[in-house]
């Protein structure tokens, strides 16, 4: 069996069409807030954010890479690209407050990024193992294994699928703050709206893969069952 066949390709289309949009509506939406200056830099954004949430004790570090930017809940830092972390522009104080929203869901204990948390080793492991245990079972006829597989991959479903809320809530977060603290007006708001916008296309897309993914698998395994 050939997994990276046409079918499957057919199968996903949706979400790869989706995830090309996205990707185009980011990089504009980026580059033209990247345009607008801010009175702060993203590392400036963050830490009053962060400050005024009484999250002080949340480090804040600059790392290598173009929108690498993430909250480590481990450490519990934020790691901002360099773009982000020195630029003064709305692009970089948007991206700095979405992760500052994530340390903020952290310290409030907010549900989905708890379950986020729990489901990310399960997510990994199977987004690795899935396929060989479905390949696997579908070359030498095992219809268990290739269920297995498809359990695997539920793992991976489950957690594209709890991220979305933590996303777009962080995304809500950072925006409510922006204003609330003066770090942008209104009208600057419209701009920081369309990259977040723009950046929870690009996990939306990711979900809708994963679910045509798993749809694809069963397809195919009760159709090895009849």
């Amino acid at each position: 069996m050939h997994f990276w066949n046409l079918e499957y390709m057919l199968w996903v289309a949706p979400a790869f069409l989706l995830a090309l949009w996205a990707q185009a509506r980011v990089k504009m939406a980026y580059h033209a807030a990247q345009q607008q200056p801010a009175p702060l830099s993203g590392a400036g954004a963050a830490r009053h954010i962060l400050d005024s949430a009484g999250l002080r004790s949340v480090g804040i570090e600059q790392i290598p890479g173009q929108l690498s930017d993430h909250y480590d809940p481990r450490d519990k830092v934020l790691r901002l690209s360099s773009e982000v972390y020195q630029g003064r522009n709305l692009a970089a104080v948007g991206i700095a407050a979405h992760e500052a929203g994530h340390a903020i869901q952290d310290a409030h204990q907010y549900a989905p990024l708890v379950v986020r948390n729990i489901a990310v080793p399960a997510a990994n492991f199977g987004s690795g193992a899935a396929f060989l245990l479905f390949i696997l079972g579908a070359i030498s006829n095992l219809t268990p294994l290739m269920l297995g597989g498809i359990v695997l991959f539920g793992a991976v479903v489950f957690f594209q699928v709890v991220n979305l809320p933590v996303e777009f809530n962080a995304s809500t977060r950072a925006k409510q703050q922006l204003v609330a603290l003066g770090i942008i007006d209104d009208q600057q708001l419209i701009t920081v709206r369309k990259v977040l916008s723009a950046a929870a296309l690009t996990y939306v897309a990711a979900t809708l893969q994963a679910v045509l993914t798993l749809l694809y698998l069963v397809s195919q395994y009760t159709s090895r069952r009849d």
